[in-house]
């Protein structure tokens, strides 16, 4: 038995493609003597539709495209995902298709409504255990829980999320000796995730004494979620494939033969900076080409955040083409037209990305220095222009109207949120003519407690690092300049984090203004992922801080987080990174009015005072 896994990078809603790369996988499937083809989660439509799923022409749409898969599928069996309405019910199916007929569908039982997944709202779980027969045009096809015999081999199926719960199909699978498991999975990428699916995979395999296929899919398929394409293989509790994730290929197949002397194999392992290198860039490349956008632009500060999406971008170009090539590249990411233009790295990084420094009276020579070095070592187009006349305006302006001068004393926060204002329309308009996508530096310490303006920093369509915490961003930049040898990032790194908008004789640093950033990424957890009160945060880390400085850091995050909730409701479309985000459009809901925590608070600021 030739068994395979392709991950596919899928678009929703992209028939034409979709199709096309599924049909592309059976034939190299083919062309290797593969018996057995699995393919990732509602492969035919793409995993994101959101509710589109409930427009009922899209699973009749996805059942003409299994039609013509079904064509191709001579002298192969594939497992392929779609959406399948059964009696005025949607449900969530794997199709398997063999020797170009269609042997019946599988619906999944378990479906996943936490965090970024939301499947219960389109779909209805299908009862264990449970067959039924499903009439489309005179034709009849086994439909709910079924296992299938391809080439001897009885092969039975769980769809994602049912292999991560402890009712879960295999218990019943394994009683009925099935030999091989599939597993057509949409699961998303987080930092360290696929440890888990590893392990999963291979206890799997030896708990239910059967070969295990995962297949995840590829890329940035939808725009927040990234997957990075596991194929997994293991039988007996021996894992025999592990294929390359995060690839930029639309597909990847991995296979292998199973004999009783097949081999086992050491794990793809990838560290924690190299995953989100890898996971960021991938989804940059699929963002730029599904948009169909020119290139980037950015407001270059010299600071962290602009600083690594910077090098982001010229990792994405570099690791680009080092996979696909240099024209292939270009072509994928609709720019043809520099194929004779250009042969370096640094060269396409010219063509794709325009950065801009945009300096008021109170930014640093420093920053400066460090936005236009780290610029130019990438190749990226420089541009810096002063904001201060337009500053001076908008504040004389208003002065007039109010009849009195704007002072630092009484108006700190509104000088501090015109200078960022200000470079917004300057840096839109540059967007604009270049057809390009404004990436907003946003990190998730930042919009945890609204530390950005509106309209200002986070101007932008795209926000790449609001995922990560800050403490993250400064220990990669550390990374990458001797890891990934951007030697011009020693500027930044020698720079203590600050937003510059108050006067230099101030010293504005971003932990004065708010808490140490390791201890708000602390508070942050404990809040956001483990679902803590504030009482029980300062409980839970009283030993470890300085009472005093916990309990104002804990009343300043939450002060800050519950009145700027409509902040985090406005901030750009984010990738997901880490094992939860803040954003309540795929996974923190949080009211935007709200009593504040107020009593609890208070309760900590006594409890507080009087400990010595």
């Amino acid at each position: 038995m030739q068994l395979a896994g392709a991950t596919l990078n899928q678009t929703p809603l992209d028939w034409d493609n979709n199709t096309h790369n599924i049909l592309e996988a059976l034939q190299q499937a083919k062309a290797q003597g593969v018996n057995l083809l699995c393919l990732p989660e509602l492969c035919i439509t793409g995993y994101g539709c959101e509710d589109m799923f409930l427009a009922p022409w899209v699973a009749d749409k996805a059942w003409q495209q299994l039609q013509e898969i079904t064509l191709h599928t001579d002298g192969i069996a594939v497992a392929v995902g779609l959406p399948v309405w059964y009696q005025q019910q949607l449900y969530n199916c794997v199709a398997m298709v063999s020797q170009q007929q269609i042997l019946g569908f599988q619906a999944k039982q378990k479906l996943p409504n936490y965090g970024v997944h939301y499947e219960q709202r389109w779909f209805t779980p299908w009862q264990p255990n449970q067959q039924a027969t499903l009439v489309v045009q005179g034709n009849r096809y086994v439909f709910g829980d079924s296992t299938y015999n391809i080439k001897g081999k009885k092969i039975g199926f769980e769809i994602c999320e049912e292999a991560w719960n402890e009712d879960r199909p295999a218990c019943r699978l394994v009683k009925e000796n099935v030999d091989i498991i599939l597993n057509p999975s949409g699961s998303h990428f987080a930092l360290n995730k696929d440890k888990e699916r590893r392990e999963l995979v291979i206890n799997s395999s030896k708990q239910f004494n059967c070969t295990y296929v995962y297949t995840n899919i590829l890329g940035n398929e939808a725009g927040r979620i990234i997957y990075d394409g596991d194929v997994i293989m293991a039988t007996r509790g021996t894992l025999i494939a592990d294929g390359e994730r995060f690839s930029k290929e639309n597909i990847k197949l991995t296979q292998v033969k199973l004999s009783s002397k097949t081999n086992a194999v050491p794990a793809a392992t990838l560290t924690t900076n190299q995953q989100f290198t890898k996971a960021v860039t991938l989804a940059l490349f699929d963002y730029l080409r599904k948009s169909k956008s020119a290139g980037f632009v950015l407001s270059l500060s010299g600071g962290a955040d602009s600083s690594t999406l910077l090098v982001l971008v010229a990792e994405m170009v570099k690791s680009g083409i080092e996979e696909l090539g240099l024209n292939t590249f270009l072509e994928r990411i609709h720019r043809a037209e520099l194929v004779n233009q250009v042969t370096q790295p640094t060269e396409v990084v010219h063509h794709l990305c325009r950065a801009a420094y945009q300096g008021s009276a109170n930014s640093s020579e420093q920053t400066f220095a460090s936005a236009k070095a780290l610029a130019e070592s990438v190749g990226a187009t420089f541009y810096h222009w002063p904001i201060q006349p337009s500053v001076s305006y908008a504040t004389q302006t208003l002065e007039k109207v109010l009849g009195r001068q704007l002072t630092w004393q009484q108006d700190d926060t509104t000088l501090q949120n015109i200078q960022a204002r200000t470079r917004s329309p300057l840096i839109w308009m540059l967007a604009n003519v270049t057809n390009s996508i404004l990436l907003t530096t946003s990190n998730r310490s930042e919009g945890s407690v609204g530390y950005t303006t509106m309209d200002g920093d986070t101007s932008g369509s795209l926000a790449p690092i609001a995922g990560v915490h800050k403490s993250f961003i400064l220990q990669w930049l550390a990374w990458a300049e001797k890891t990934l040898n951007y030697s011009a990032l020693h500027y930044v790194n020698n720079l203590q984090p600050t937003a510059e908008l108050r006067p230099k004789e101030q010293t504005q640093t971003d932990e004065d203004d708010l808490m140490p950033y390791p201890l708000l990424q602390q508070i942050e957890e404990l809040f956001v992922k483990k679902r803590q009160s504030p009482m029980a945060i300062f409980n839970t880390l009283k030993e470890e801080h300085n009472p005093q400085l916990l309990a104002k850091s804990i009343i300043r995050f939450f002060q800050l987080w519950s009145r700027n909730q409509w902040k985090r409701e406005r901030i750009a479309p984010s990738f997901h990174i880490s094992n939860y985000n803040i954003d309540p459009r795929s996974w923190f809901r949080f009211p935007i009015l709200s009593g504040a925590f107020k009593e609890e608070l208070t309760k900590i600021a006594t409890l507080a005072a009087n400990r010595p």
